[in-house]
C-alpha cells in the first residue's frame, strides 16, 4: 500500500514549542508505524520553547531560513541543508534570526507524541 501525503492539504497547527506544524506522515492518519515526518515553521524574531522528548530521536534538515539551534549547552547556527540530530532526553529549541520564516523537516521515530514533550522553564 501507498500513502501519499500533499502538503498543501494538511493543516497546520501549533504544537507544545510553540513551532507551527504540518503532519506530513503520522500513524495517527496515514497508517506508518515507527516514525513521522512534520514540517515545522518559526516566525522570524521567533524562539520555540525549550524542550525535549524522552523517547523520540529527532532529526531537524533545515530546508529554508537561518536560525540557531540549541542543543543541550550548545548553541550552534543553522542554515539551509543542515540536518541536526537530537537524541532522547536532549533539551532544544530554535530560534530564528532571520528575516524569512526558517523551516525545518523533522522525523521523529517512534512518531511524535504531545505526551512525550517536556516544555523546560529556566530560571
Amino acid at each position: 500500500m501507498v500513502t501519499i501525503s500533499m502538503r498543501d492539504a494538511v493543516a497546520p497547527y501549533v504544537t507544545r514549542d510553540g513551532s507551527e506544524i504540518r503532519e506530513l506522515m503520522h500513524p495517527g492518519v496515514q497508517g506508518n508505524v515507527n516514525q513521522s515526518l512534520a514540517e515545522a515553521t518559526v516566525a522570524p524574531g521567533a524562539t520555540t520553547h525549550l524542550h525535549r522528548h524522552h523517547r523520540s530521536e529527532e532529526l531537524y534538515h533545515i530546508t529554508r531560513g537561518n536560525g540557531v539551534m540549541v542543543l543541550g549547552d550548545e548553541r550552534i547556527a543553522i542554515h539551509p541543508g543542515d540536518t541536526v540530530f537530537i537524541p532522547p532526553g536532549t533539551a532544544h529549541c530554535v530560534e530564528n534570526t532571520g528575516t524569512e520564516p526558517l523551516v525545518i523537516l523533522c522525523a521523529c521515530s517512534p512518531p511524535y507524541a504531545h505526551e512525550d514533550t517536556e516544555l523546560i522553564t529556566t530560571n
